[in-house]
């Protein structure tokens, strides 16, 4: 019975498929939350202690005093590499240790020294070593400027709304309280007198840390309900260590635009919340998530980016308890005449946007990325927390799921429907009905009586699958996995030290403590072939639930006063899954040797989680407005690091009309990851099952997909070594277009393609913006060429998707597609030459093996193409790397061309001859055939 209860839970938690606002906290039903919101801007309480500063080669240290209660806080400034700044603001002595995060940053940062360029007894200033950079650290009260000539960048605290709630020991009975009050007058007395008899005294007193009253008489009198206990419906929260939240401001002047912070269903564009609650990020399992709110859903990274026309930041708060972000800007609401009217008016108010932080615990630890332009801030936060991780190629392909693929026949026979429909795919995917009752690293001995026959036969037609492991362990004394974690200690631990359960898919449920790294080496060896029964090479993994999901735990996760080691989960919460999917990644790579490249996919995830795997948007629904929403929320994860990102197509709840599924695979056909997914009571959906016209708009759907494969590979290639995002706004390469900032229906992958997805119910037209003045865009469909900077009208039909190729690129692409990826490794190349007489077009080929980690021992090809003069050249892009490829160059394909007169090639050993080609004048369109050049080989091709 315990599952069909677990069922009827998670559908009571569901409802109607929409989600139950009410299981989740508002800032209003968030103690620490409504607490710090209730501070208003003004003269902050915070003072800097100048007298305490010290400078050494690597950092600033100073002491800050709080002149309401006398706790004293330690800010450590750091200037780090790549123009970044550092903030670190701690107690100076907490009551016990406040969680510091780990794990996320790559490597600790490298510094730069700093040096004080002047100072008084208002503040000290500082030169960042960039140019005109400074510090400016005002001492009353404290404020931290960064500023750039007369520029302010950033202002910390310019609004007086730092807060820093220190550890202190519950005072909760009267006697305590006389007691303490006693004191606290007779330290009053002794300090008078020492003062009359030494004038000197009463600062002396003030600037040693240990004459720190833990709290005052009209603090006291300020404890509010939910400092050391705090109810959500059912569910107590004992706080044993009190209230511990954190805040801090901080003002962007000249920004009007800020992005990032994800995981919400809302604009690209984040909007200000003074009048409703603010963004949150806590990672949280919620059915059917509302869109266009800022509640918190299944992955939180606590990174902003900011721009304007001038400059591009970021701010990264590394913080992962429960956070709250509000935004605020004196130019929200006004319309676009109302800013004409300031300009004609001659209104000196320079745009601002203001942030503020809020964690429920933790330490301030803030990374300040200086720009100046959106690539530099990418560089940056991957200097601190890495790049996107390489995938697979076939893991860009196209994946088959549902919850659940019945048995192995039912496996077999939508295999073999692809075949039948001449679609291809690369991997199909098992839910949670493929385990023996729900639990994990197992097959049904019924249903999948035979994995190792099931993966083979997919094997022998170069296709994969992934299966699920989710982390809640079923509590079952027949079951290895949890006898083996709960013998060796390995569960997280409730607040009385036993071991923690909750409510999952498989009933009761017991939760490893990923945050031990001998509890992830441990599931990392549950991996291998002989520990994980029925597995071969071709099955990868699929974590899910991770946030974690507690059916019925306080907003349906973990409670937070449950222990990891000697931290409360409240402290650690955000982190859990990506804990979750290192340590599956892990156990994918070492099954293997160390040889091949994991594909973990994870709903949960955190700032990091980007080299370790793929990332889905989670439960979306069959509706028009998730498939739109699709585009901010990927654009927004991309921002931060996250470029493995894709949505359920067709949307996982309800069931799509013929349209909508249509219109969702073409779209997601241009996105990341390419994933069709659906719910148990849904009916079946695979591409064949609409009528032959749909699965003819399908299969050209994923058809083209497919023959964009070698670019998206590129783009992950280059994502993996700069940071830079697969899929971006408009505004990351043309920062200065103002016409880009809000833009969310369109997008770029990577430089050179703009996607406008037909996203609206009957739509006959939609109209694109084609950015840049001097671009010219050509459609890849139809080759018809359009100049940047309008904004263009596109008829469409059912067949349509929106596709263009910047002007002054080369983008490589195979035509033969076949029903794998991997069944196309060896198959020819065709070059899209895109011109514009401007420029000089260029273009990149990556090469490898696709599915090793032998990239980083140099072996693969790296080609530069280039088209200038007439010439078209493939050079060495990586002289130093050794790979070979059967692949060729059958076709060049060039748009915006002239008519030559003949088209020779060159080869590397000096041996030319004459090219057939074609051209149509009446589109401008040379079509060069069968040049047969190796792909990896130096060429030239002569257009005279």
């Amino acid at each position: 019975m315990a599952p069909l209860l677990v069922v009827g839970l998670a559908l009571c938690l569901s409802g109607t498929w929409a989600v139950d606002k009410g299981n989740f906290k508002t800032c209003e039903q968030s103690a620490f939350c409504k607490r710090q919101r209730a501070l208003k801007p003004g003269e902050s309480p915070y003072r800097a202690l100048l007298e305490t500063m010290e400078l050494t080669n690597t950092r600033l240290t100073l002491q800050l005093i709080n002149d309401n209660n006398k706790v004293r806080l330690l800010l450590e400034l750091y200037r780090l590499q790549g123009n970044i700044t550092r903030v670190k603001i701690n107690e100076l002595k907490p009551l016990k240790p406040r969680y510091e995060v780990p794990d996320v940053l790559i490597r600790e940062p490298t510094t730069e020294p700093l040096s004080v360029l002047s100072q008084d007894e208002n503040g000290v200033v500082l030169s960042l070593g960039v140019e005109s950079q400074r510090v400016i650290i005002s001492a009353r009260p404290f404020r931290l400027d960064i500023m750039e000539g007369s520029d302010v960048l950033m202002s910390l605290n310019s609004r007086g709304l730092l807060a820093f709630e220190h550890l202190r020991m519950r005072k909760d009975t009267f006697s305590y309280k006389v007691t303490s009050t006693v004191a606290s007058v007779w330290d009053n007395i002794k300090r008078v007198f020492s003062s009359q008899a030494d004038p000197e005294a009463e600062k002396k007193a003030e600037a040693d840390p240990a004459n720190q009253a833990e709290t005052t008489k009209e603090e006291e009198e300020k404890v509010e309900d939910g400092m050391w206990e705090e109810t959500f419906k059912s569910h107590t929260d004992s706080k044993p260590n009190g209230p511990s939240a954190v805040s801090l401001d901080f003002s962007l002047p000249g920004v009007e635009h800020v992005y990032g912070i994800p995981e919400h269903a809302d604009t690209l564009r984040l909007k200000t919340t003074d009048n409703g609650d603010p963004y949150r990020l806590y990672n949280l399992d919620v059915f059917q998530y509302e869109l266009y709110n800022p509640m918190a859903l299944y992955g939180s990274v606590p990174v902003m980016v900011a721009h304007s026309a001038q400059r591009t930041t970021g701010i990264f708060w590394l913080n992962a308890a429960e956070t709250w972000v509000d935004i605020s800007s004196n130019t929200a609401g006004k319309t676009v005449f109302g800013k004409m009217l300031d300009y004609v008016q001659g209104s000196s108010e320079t745009p601002q946007t203001d942030v503020r932080w809020i964690s429920e615990s933790g330490i301030i630890d803030v990374f300040i990325m200086l720009g100046p332009t959106p690539k530099d801030v990418f560089s940056q936060y991957a200097s601190l927390t890495g790049t996107q991780s390489f995938p697979p190629l076939a893991s860009l392909g196209y994946h088959q799921c549902r919850w659940n693929y019945n048995d192995q026949e039912d496996v077999k026979s939508v295999d073999a429907g692809f075949d039948e429909h001449d679609i291809p795919y690369d991997f199909i995917w098992l839910d949670i009905e493929h385990t023996d009752g729900k639990r994990y690293f197992t097959w049904d001995p019924h249903k999948f009586a035979t994995p190792k026959e099931m993966l083979q036969g997919l094997m022998d037609k170069k296709r994969k699958m992934v299966a699920i492991v989710d982390p809640h362990i079923k509590v079952d004394s027949n079951y290895k996995i949890h006898n083996e974690i709960r013998t060796l200690g390995f569960y997280v631990k409730n607040k009385d030290g036993g071991d923690y359960e909750g409510w999952c898919w498989p009933g009761s449920a017991s939760y490893p403590d990923f945050t031990r790294a001998d509890m992830r080496a441990w599931w990392a060896s549950m991996f291998a072939y002989d520990q994980y029964e029925g597995t071969m090479e071709n099955l990868y993994t699929w974590n899910d639930m991770n946030e974690p999901s507690v059916f019925n735990g306080p907003e349906v996760t973990m409670h937070k006063d449950a222990m990891h080691g000697s931290w409360e989960h409240r402290d650690i919460h955000n982190l859990y899954g990506l804990y979750v999917q290192m340590a599956t990644a892990e156990g994918l790579i070492q099954r293997s040797g160390g040889v091949e490249r994991p594909f973990v996919l994870t709903r949960a995830f955190f700032a990091g989680s980007q080299r370790i795997g793929a990332v889905w948007t989670g439960d979306n629904a069959a509706e028009w407005d998730h498939l739109k929403i699709s585009i901010p929320m990927c654009l927004s994860m991309g921002l931060v690091g996250i470029s493995f990102c894709g949505a359920d197509i067709g949307g996982f709840f309800k069931s799509p009309s013929t349209e909508l599924l249509v219109r969702w695979y073409q779209a997601g056909a241009y996105q990341p990851f390419y994933r069709a997914h659906a719910h148990l009571d849904t009916p079946r959906r695979e591409p064949w099952l609409f009528g032959p016209e749909n699965t003819a708009l399908i299969r050209e759907a994923v058809r083209q997909r497919y023959t964009f494969l070698p670019y998206w590979y590129q783009l992950f290639y280059r994502a993996h070594v700069t940071g830079e995002p697969v899929m971006r706004p408009l505004w990351v390469e043309y920062p200065q277009d103002l016409a880009t900032f809000a833009v969310e229906d369109e997008y770029l992958i990577g430089r050179d393609l703009l996607v406008h997805p037909v996203v609206e119910e009957g739509a006959r037209g939609v109209t694109a913006y084609l950015p840049g003045k001097d671009e010219v865009w050509f459609d890849v469909h139809t080759f018809q060429k359009h100049n940047g900077a309008q904004n263009l009208y596109i008829p469409v039909t059912m067949s349509s998707i929106p596709v263009f190729q910047r002007g002054g690129s080369i983008i490589p692409r195979k035509l033969r597609v076949r029903r794998s990826s991997t069944c196309m490794e060896h198959d020819p190349y065709t070059l899209y030459v895109a011109l514009n007489l401007q420029r000089t077009a260029d273009g990149e080929l990556y090469i490898d093996d696709g599915h090793t980690f032998n990239y980083e021992k140099k072996e693969f090809i790296y080609r530069k193409l280039t088209f200038a003069n007439k010439v078209l050249s493939s050079v060495n892009h990586a002289p130093d790397a050794k790979f070979t490829t059967d692949s060729w160059i059958e076709r060049i394909i060039v748009l915006g061309a002239s008519k030559p007169s003949k088209v020779t090639l060159k080869t590397a050993d000096g041996q030319e001859k004459q090219l057939e080609f074609d051209f149509d004048a009446s589109m401008s369109v040379l079509t060069v055939r069968k040049p047969g050049m190796n792909a990896g080989a130096d060429w030239t091709v002569t257009f005279q």
